[in-house]
């Protein structure tokens, strides 16, 4: 499914998971400790850093059979910072603002840590 519904006493909504990508991965850029969304190529088994255009690669929004979000981040943190700090502030601001955002409770966030990088 490409996009999510829900219907209103006004009518029908719909959004793209795109749009929900999009919202997510600037909210998780805001979030200490991230260094940007890992691309990974299937093919060769290299991950990569995504540019901010193209960060939606990273994140993959599903709806599953309750109408609630499943959202799954792949990505790139900060050398030193600790993983579950980090990972627990992705969640819980990913959570509160897309909800917020959307309207739609989320289910489930998964954290894929693919790399960490030095920043200067």
């Amino acid at each position: 499914m490409k996009s999510t519904s829900m219907n209103t006493h006004m009518g029908s909504i719909t959004i793209d998971n795109e749009v929900i990508a999009q919202y997510a991965g600037n909210v998780a850029m805001e979030c200490f400790g991230i260094v940007g969304m890992a691309g990974i190529n299937m093919k060769d088994g290299l991950v990569k850093l995504l540019k901010m255009d193209s960060m939606t690669r990273g994140i993959n929004v599903a709806l599953d059979s309750n109408n609630k979000l499943i959202i799954n981040f792949h990505v790139i943190v900060a050398y030193g910072v600790s993983i579950l700090a980090v990972s627990e502030n992705l969640i819980s601001n990913v959570k509160y603002k897309v909800e917020q955002y959307t309207g739609i409770e989320i289910e489930k966030i998964n954290i894929f840590v693919e790399g960490v990088r030095v920043i200067d």
